[in-house]
């Protein structure tokens, strides 16, 4: 069985490799042609091999992938109209059961520009493309192009616009050879095809960086490594335990079935990450795990898990399929171990998922495949080696006398812990949808009665069903007894608005309470600290968060302005209502006085929700080019995850990015990091970078 798990691996490396070496039919040719001084045709001149064709640039709900241009945006130059395209065949297509249009042999796209410069122009872009035969597609990366033309002085011409009353007025003043000239023209303005936009102050630019396979390795195996530590995937780790204390009667079975463990951990991570890349982008992981059917559809999960831990029934296989697999037991053995990495796939999403999104965004950068392959080899292999090793240790424990029934108290409080876990993924669908259900209170309040339960049971105050008598009580068992007890009376101030650091990212946020400050508490700490400034146009948009930080919050427009007005740089912290790394940041690294004081002072802080499910208003909706489709933006936390996506190449959060007036970015980009100082420095570098 393991030599056929290796083949079967062997074969998706090959297969990856083969894709990516893939020969692109459409083979495009680039030229211009002059109509004026200033205006330039820019021709794509496709050549289709056969038997294949490309789709026209007009969209079709349901239907293929149109071919689409992306202009990157230029002071030097603007799009006049639309790109248009020769005459495309239309025909009833079986397969999409539609009538779409496409090209065979040969296509032309023209797009029309505009210089506003007297130097040589740059117009760069991406293209992207469906191309298909009768018994197959092919979805090809975003390809680059560029495109040089020469201005002229005639060209510097200054444009500007005000719209009264729904007429754009059009002033325009050449500025060549020193000529004052004015006209106005009253006329309503056309839209131009430029590259998706979030709203209007969001800058445009792409910054893309290629990195080698390498990199992207160690990358993926870092990401992997943190991951670790993360609260979806480390309680996960005592489940193993159990399962493969049944699983491994020996020590050899035991290495055997922890090689199969991770070996099953890495197909399942690349073979996933790789479907979801090449059919929806990367962004589609994350958006899953922020998904609220999703994270109730795991509630149950767990709560079934739970259930069954604490005795109320066993989960087995059907018995057919269970006698099939009797029949050879290696195959048996591989199932149960496959299905259990598969588990720890699907549950850990919620905190890998991020991590995930981001690696896949920066491994986009080498222009195919092989990029995300091998991000996500190293995020699995990183990912699968400490479970792979844990998984052998139930062959050593199995050499052990046996006792009575101590696995099942293990059981037990496996089941305690997998009730606890259930909350974070009720927690997270409450909190992505803000429906004030599980709020903080109610959280903590569960959390003290079920390891207040926990405890007793471990002291043998109460048996399940499965239990036998206890005698006394281990060391063993007395010790996981107090940790439980300190876990009760840590939480219980947490009633009254402590802060419970040590759950930080776990517990739902401080501000989602019923009573953000304690049952009787005030909010005198926070406004001590800072108060909301009297500023007649923009105070009525900002708030005090629960460090006593002034912010604005989902309000990019209006933080960007008031910016600009008091002369600060814009703090964007793209963050998540069911963020575990965001909520630590908030609570380890800015309460502290220097971090606090240069939030308040120096910079202005604008809090961009990225899983925030509410509705935009119907007038702010927007219809984008987003992984190859045309899609409608109809919800706040995708207006942000968007900008997120398209302008930082990232979709992790936290995110910090500190800009100037004019959206240029001061600093590096910042993710996690719970380094105090290191933040301030960070902070400090872009302050200083702005003031001169």
């Amino acid at each position: 069985m393991l030599k056929k798990l290796f083949s079967l691996f062997l074969l998706l490396f090959t297969s990856i490799s083969l894709l990516t070496a893939q020969d692109n039919p459409v083979h495009f040719k680039f030229a211009t042609k002059k109509i004026s001084d200033c205006e330039y045709d820019l021709q794509f001149i496709a050549s289709i091999d056969e038997p294949w064709h490309m789709y026209s640039l007009t969209p079709v709900t349901d239907g293929p992938n149109p071919t689409v241009f992306m202009f990157k945006k230029s002071t030097d130059y603007e799009l006049v109209g639309k790109t248009t395209e020769s005459k495309p065949v239309k025909e009833f297509d079986k397969v999409f059961e539609m009538n779409v249009q496409y090209f065979k042999h040969t296509a032309t796209f023209t797009q029309r520009i505009k210089l506003k410069s007297d130097k040589k122009v740059s117009i760069k872009g991406k293209l992207e493309f469906q191309a298909c035969t009768e018994e197959k597609c092919i979805f090809p990366p975003a390809d680059d192009f560029e495109f040089q033309v020469q201005g002229t002085g005639v060209c510097l011409a200054r444009v500007e616009t005000e719209t009264v009353n729904g007429v754009t007025t059009l002033t325009i003043s050449s500025i060549a050879d020193s000529v004052s000239k004015e006209d106005t023209i009253n006329a309503a303005v056309a839209p131009v095809n430029e590259q998706p936009v979030v709203s209007q102050g969001i800058p445009k630019e792409i910054k893309e960086t290629p990195k080698s396979w390498y990199a992207i390795f160690i990358a993926g195996f870092i990401g992997g490594a943190l991951a670790l530590l993360t609260p979806c995937v480390f309680p996960m780790i005592p489940m193993n335990v159990s399962f493969f204390t049944k699983q491994s009667k020996t020590k050899a079975e035991g290495i055997r079935n922890a090689l199969l463990y991770a070996v099953s951990i890495i197909v399942l991570y690349v073979g996933l990450g790789l479907g979801v890349t090449l059919i929806f982008g990367a962004g589609a992981l994350h958006s899953l795990s922020t998904n609220v059917w999703f994270n109730l559809a795991f509630f149950v999960l767990l709560l079934v898990f739970a259930m069954s831990f604490l005795g109320a029934f066993e989960i087995t296989l059907p018995s057919s399929f269970v006698n099939k697999m009797d029949a050879k037991s290696d195959k048996g053995g591989y199932v149960g171990i496959f299905f259990m990495a598969f588990t720890l796939a699907l549950v850990s999403f919620s905190c890998t998922g991020p991590i995930i999104g981001t690696l896949l965004v920066e491994a986009s950068s080498t222009g195919n495949i092989s990029g995300p392959f091998w991000g996500m080899f190293g995020f699995s292999l990183a990912l699968a080696l400490p479970f792979g090793l844990f998984a052998a240790f139930p062959g050593w424990l199995n050499s052990l006398p046996q006792s009575g029934g101590w696995l099942n108290a293990v059981k037990v409080t496996l089941g305690f812990l997998e009730l606890a876990l259930a909350l974070k993924f009720a927690s997270n669908a409450d909190l992505v949808v803000q429906a004030g259900i599980l709020t903080r209170e109610v959280f903590v309040g569960l959390w003290i009665v079920i390891f207040a339960l926990l405890t007793m049971y471990l002291v043998g105050m109460f048996k399940t069903s499965h239990d036998s008598d206890l005698k006394h009580v281990s060391v063993g068992r007395l010790f996981v007894a107090i940790s439980s007890f300190f876990v009760v009376i840590y939480l219980i101030p947490g009633m009254w608005g402590a802060p419970l650091k040590l759950f930080s990212g776990i517990l739902p946020p401080l501000e989602y309470s019923e009573s953000p400050h304690g049952f009787g508490g005030s909010n005198a700490g926070a406004t001590a600290q800072a108060s909301i400034p009297q500023d007649a146009e923009f105070s009525k948009f900002m708030e005090v968060n629960k460090n006593g930080i002034v912010h604005f919050k989902n309000d990019y427009e209006h933080a960007l302005a008031y910016a600009k007005k008091v002369g600060k740089p814009l703090l964007i912290d793209f963050t998540g209502h069911a963020c575990a790394n965001c909520r630590k940041t908030e609570d380890y690294v800015w309460p502290d006085a220097e971090v606090t004081k240069r939030l308040n002072n120096d910079v202005v802080l604008v809090s961009l929700y990225v899983d925030d499910k509410r509705e935009l208003d119907p007038k702010d909706y927007m219809t984008v080019q987003w992984y190859g489709k045309e899609r409608q933006i109809t919800d706040i936390g995708d207006k942000f995850k968007y900008m997120q996506e398209k302008i930082y190449g990232q979709s992790t959060q936290p995110l910090y990015v500190l800009v100037d007036g004019n959206e240029q970015v001061l600093a590096s980009i910042r993710g996690y990091n719970p380094s105090i100082p290191e933040y301030i420095n960070w902070l400090q570098d872009g302050i200083s970078k702005y003031k001169k």
